[in-house]
């Protein structure tokens, strides 16, 4: 049989992609195939090729379009194969769970975000396997992984700083702080904008919930200290820009507030090592010790989860209409968390890896 060339109209081939879509979600493998055929030959494929890349017999793509010219899209293989369905083996769900945590783009994919289809094309591919699009979760879950968001890591990471903070610094702070009967204070800021802050909340399917916002482009800056020993919370608003005197101010109010040397842990915030405020350690030296964290490792502050805690309970989802009710509501949110330091303890616990490393 000669090599067959013909056209179709583009809503009928649009009609065929629909087709091959819907079987693919089905794991109906022998359709797939069948539909894919068809495509290709349309394209002016020889039926060698598409054989060899269908693994199947040219006869066999030959009799597709045979059956496809003649029935159109019902003319496809309706027979069951016999048998129970293969499975994985051990060692091939192994080798998919590697492929998995590779990432869709080490296994040829152009998206970066796993999706069941996805999956399925990579078990046929590597395994020969065709699954049905709607067990794969369930197939997924068997191995150990679950359908969760994403996070973003930064670039700029410098894993040996980390592991030589986490390692080396990080238990060295905490003997001395043990020694010396010091709070051990990890400090940071966080911004509470007038606007308002969205978060997710249960409501009617197909009525998006809605927020009223002020539109005023103006936030409440909050500075804050987290001892790690006792959970005691020192806090700060500032209503203007975050700088080396306000922070240097904040500071020096902890400072009359206790008794007890201080280490301080912090990021590396501009203000956090300008020369007003370095001046201002060196003066503090009898008492203050400051120690950095490794750039872009917030992770690695604990109260940063009290920051987001604070959020989600008291100021994502509300509306602000004047910056007087948006700062009275953060104050209210700083002084419940100011005498609860068990709650505060419970929540920001260190990461595994450091307290592992303590």
């Amino acid at each position: 049989m000669s090599q067959l060339r013909f056209t179709i109209s583009t809503h009928y081939r649009k009609e065929v992609e629909q087709q091959l879509k819907t079987a693919q979600r089905l794991g109906q493998v022998r359709k797939v195939k069948y539909l894919l055929a068809v495509l290709a030959v349309m394209a002016g494929q020889h039926f060698e090729a598409v054989a060899l890349t269908l693994h199947v017999t040219p006869s066999t793509v030959q009799e597709w379009l045979r059956l496809f010219l003649c029935y159109g899209i019902k003319g496809a293989p309706r027979k069951k194969s016999t048998g129970r369905p293969a499975k994985l083996s051990q060692a091939q769900k192994a080798q998919l769970a590697r492929l998995i945590d590779a990432g869709p783009p080490a296994a040829g994919f152009s998206g970066a975000c796993w999706r069941s289809p996805m999956v399925q094309q990579l078990i046929y591919e590597h395994c020969g396997v065709f699954y049905n699009v709607f067990y794969i979760a369930e197939l997924l879950k068997s191995l150990g992984f679950s359908f969760q968001k994403a996070k973003f890591v930064s670039d700029h990471l410098d894993e040996m700083a980390r592991r030589r903070w986490r390692d080396q610094t990080w238990p060295q702070i905490l003997q001395l702080a043990r020694a010396q009967g010091a709070l051990l204070l990890f400090g940071d800021e966080a911004s509470f904008p007038q606007w308002g802050t969205l978060s997710y909340t249960w409501a009617r399917r197909g009525e998006q919930p809605t927020v009223k916002t002020s539109g005023k482009r103006r936030g409440y800056k909050v500075f804050g200290l987290l001892d790690y020993f006792t959970g005691r919370f020192f806090s700060q608003g500032v209503e203007g820009r975050l700088n080396s005197q306000s922070y240097t101010a904040f500071l020096e109010r902890v400072l009359a507030q206790t008794t007890q040397p201080l280490i301080l842990i912090q990021d590396g915030a501009r203000y956090h090592t300008s020369a007003a405020t370095t001046s201002f350690f060196d003066a503090h030296a009898h008492r203050l010790q400051v120690f950095q964290l490794p750039t872009y490792s917030p992770d690695y502050n604990p109260i940063e989860k009290l920051w987001k805690k604070i959020k989600e309970q008291e100021t994502h989802l509300h509306y602000f209409p004047t910056f007087a009710t948006l700062t009275e509501k953060v104050e209210e949110a700083l002084l419940k968390f100011e005498n609860a330091p068990a709650e505060i303890l419970a929540l920001c616990s260190l990461p595994e890896e450091l307290a592992k490393a303590a």
